[in-house]
């Protein structure tokens, strides 16, 4: 039903793939079918975990198509920055994990997506980067604000001033990425850590993003009071009782 991305959904893990020959940048179909992608995994309620991902190997994301921004009016780019913030919100805030799975090159707007990402895994091979800089511009995908919160002010200056490429290794350093696998096992690695999570209570998960996504950007006492609510909330819920049960009686959760 797509063009430009691909999704499917395996043993409960819902992959979310760019597809966009050569090099999965994005012109404004792509950038659409992106977030109609992502809702359609949204409402899916086979899918209890969401992955960010690539067809191509050698191309995670080159980020924009250059050709969707010349002699681009002003209103169409606040529409697309727009439509771009609505994405980064859903990824951040969603009731489900999202997990990105880089291989190859992974730069702009691609990457950008990735950093509202719960877990980022690499491929060893990976190059990652924010090259906007390059083009008098700045990562639209609320980019800047995910990797200030990522990998701290310095750093995040350091990639958005330079425009430069890093490699895994200095990603996993920093922080922008939190796991580095063999690109040829990097997508099975990612399926079974999904379907590991996968097998953990949805409202919980949705209670745990909430906290992290709403109270992360609130005083300490306000992410208090957020946790304090969603306390409240679960332990009305079936799924709790459930999990008392089971642990106490030593045998699998049940989680409705």
């Amino acid at each position: 039903m797509f063009e430009h991305v691909a999704i499917d959904v395996v043993s409960g893990v819902g992959w979310l793939r760019f597809d966009r020959p050569r090099v999965n940048a994005f012109d404004r179909q792509m950038l659409d079918e992106t977030e109609a992608a992502f809702d359609l995994l949204l409402a899916d309620e086979t899918a209890r975990v969401i992955v960010l991902g690539s067809t191509n190997p050698k191309y995670f994301s080159a980020g924009a198509d250059l050709e969707t921004f010349r002699n681009i009016s002003s209103e169409a780019i606040d529409d697309w920055v727009t439509t771009c913030h609505r994405l980064a919100r859903r990824i951040r805030s969603g009731p489900k994990p999202v997990i990105a799975c880089i291989r190859g090159v992974a730069v702009g707007g691609g990457l950008e997506m990735s950093l509202h990402a719960d877990r980022r895994f690499s491929a060893r091979d990976a190059q990652l980067g924010q090259p906007e800089v390059n083009i008098a511009f700045v990562p639209p995908v609320a980019g800047t604000q995910a990797l200030v919160r990522l990998v701290g002010r310095s750093a995040a200056l350091k990639i958005l001033y330079s425009g430069e490429l890093i490699d895994a290794e200095e990603a996993l350093k920093i922080g922008l990425v939190d796991e580095i696998h063999d690109a040829g096992e990097i997508e099975a690695t990612v399926q079974v850590f999904c379907e590991q999570l996968a097998t953990k209570p949805p409202n919980a998960l949705a209670a745990i993003r909430r906290c992290l996504a709403d109270g992360g950007d609130t005083t300490f006492a306000e992410g208090m009071a957020m946790e304090a609510h969603e306390a409240c909330v679960l332990a009305e819920h079936p799924n709790f009782r459930e999990g008392i049960e089971a642990f106490l009686n030593r045998r699998p959760p049940n989680w409705t």
